[in-house]
């Protein structure tokens, strides 16, 4: 198993290190209140297309994998694999990069993003490949589209069906090939139209890790 893990290990990094992933994902989140949440949902029935139509609702599980050596101390390599629970449809395997370190005045956090649909059998194929998982958490909610941008408005659930705050976690986000920085600034333009309700940033995921 250390061999096929370590073989596992030189093909993912040799193909990261070979751009092989063509898409950069554009991300601002932010939160909102129970409370405030449905105002929130009927200004984005305003503002974005459809509007005569109700929102698309979506309710996933999300399993979180990683491919850890006993050599390292930290993953080498994390992938997600989500399972719609209200429709049918293949599941999604998702591999997302670490934020790119660039200009700081950059309005968004910007991250390679890969997106495969997969069989059921993926699970098991990670795990053959030494991927071991390390969590899972349901998410339900609403999600609303403006052009490229994706809005979605979910609950984090543990066991299902219990909520983890009495929040909603409020994601913008945009998937686009490598040199389309401008969409960055549009998501920001979108995201000023949605405050005071919500205040949608970058989020810098290192002060997290950095914290006791």
């Amino acid at each position: 198993m250390m061999g096929a893990q370590v073989n596992a290990a030189e093909l993912l990094q040799q193909a990261l290190s070979s751009n092989i992933i063509p898409n950069q994902e554009f991300l601002l989140q932010g939160s909102i209140l129970d409370s405030a949440a449905e105002n929130l949902l009927h200004r984005l029935r305003g503002l974005c297309d459809n509007v005569d139509a109700s929102p698309e609702t979506f309710s996933d599980i999300e399993m979180c994998f990683s491919l850890k050596l006993p050599t390292e101390k930290a993953p080498v390599m994390t992938v997600r694999v989500r399972r719609a629970q209200d429709v049918e449809a293949p599941l999604q395997l998702r591999y997302i990069g670490q934020p790119e370190l660039g200009d700081r005045t950059r309005p968004t956090l910007v991250r390679s993003s890969l997106d495969i649909a997969c069989t059921p059998h993926v699970i098991d194929f990670l795990t053959e490949m030494g991927f071991r998982l390390d969590f899972e958490y349901s998410t339900k909610g609403y999600m609303f589209r403006k052009g490229r941008m994706k809005i979605t408005v979910s609950k984090i659930l543990k066991n299902i069906t219990e909520p983890i705050s009495q929040s909603y976690l409020v994601e913008l986000s945009v998937l686009a090939p490598k040199g389309q920085d401008a969409i960055a600034e549009d998501m920001r333009i979108f995201a000023e139209q949605l405050k005071p309700l919500v205040q949608l940033e970058k989020i810098d995921y290192k002060r997290f890790a950095q914290m006791p």
